[in-house]
């Protein structure tokens, strides 16, 4: 077996990316240069033979992936893997996380203007944000930063893939001017200039992943759950006015008005 077979072999095997190093543990002969030159030559043969997958670096690591113009092939069939689908809260909490990592949660929900514990929770369950540490303020917070499932799940090789600070409407990175937040925000606050920043990230990580933003069945279900509820609740005290404003007609010796129906 020659080195470009092993490594094509270990990497087709493997369900995540694997770095150089971790690849030369696959045989004896290999070591972290042969390593490169098979993942180069891999990648020449796969451009020349025009075949429907390429070896991708995805942070550190390698993994070969289906090219991403074959996406809606594979879409129709549900034993393909798919990565989690992720909602407008948590692109933009990855926005923030991202930037202005490591990142206490009440900072967050500063700068978001709504609580993000839940959130928080769901992308620390995917693997796409960790606990880096803990602040030195009241009661020694958790930090958050991304993981490296987020490089992954976005196909980018490092973070300095996302758009330049400068290129944003206002600057997600911290400075050392920024204030320590130790209360937390009770009521949302109006978009400023941060959000536009982060909604301007949150679209170019769509751009690898468009239909993730769209509500999901579960809550369209919700949302006519809930406008169900509310309807039935109106009802319920449309016919209690009614009781009432009888009774008070038997009271006063008045006849209560026929209903016009």
């Amino acid at each position: 077996m020659n080195p470009e077979q092993i490594v094509e072999a270990t990497l087709f095997a493997s369900q995540t990316p694997l770095t150089p190093k971790e690849l030369s543990r696959a045989d004896e002969s290999l070591d972290v240069v042969r390593v490169r030159e098979a993942l180069d030559h891999l990648r020449a043969r796969y451009e020349s033979d025009d075949r429907a997958f390429q070896v991708y670096q995805l942070g550190d690591g390698f993994q070969i992936l289906t090219r991403p113009e074959f996406a809606p092939y594979l879409e129709r069939f549900d034993s393909v893997p798919r990565p989690p689908t992720l909602s407008r809260a948590a692109l933009e909490t990855l926005s923030i996380v991202a930037y202005r990592q490591p990142i206490g949660r009440i900072e967050l929900e500063e700068i978001r203007g709504v609580a993000s514990a839940s959130v928080l929770k769901t992308l620390q369950d995917w693997e796409l944000i960790a606990v880096v540490g803990r602040g030195e303020g009241l009661g020694r917070p958790l930090l958050y930063g991304t993981a490296s499932q987020f490089l992954d799940h976005f196909g980018l090789q490092s973070l300095a893939e996302l758009p330049r600070p400068e290129d944003l409407p206002i600057s997600l990175v911290r400075t050392d001017s920024d204030p320590v937040v130790h209360e937390p925000v009770e009521e949302p606050s109006e978009d400023g200039p941060e959000l536009e920043a982060v909604a301007e990230v949150e679209e170019s990580l769509t751009e690898a992943h468009p239909d993730e933003v769209t509500p999901t069945e579960e809550i369209v279900q919700v949302e006519a759950r809930l406008d169900g509820l509310q309807q039935e609740e109106d009802m319920t005290d449309q016919e209690d006015l009614t009781n009432v404003a009888e009774t008070n007609g038997r009271t006063n010796g008045a006849t209560p008005h026929p209903q016009v129906s």
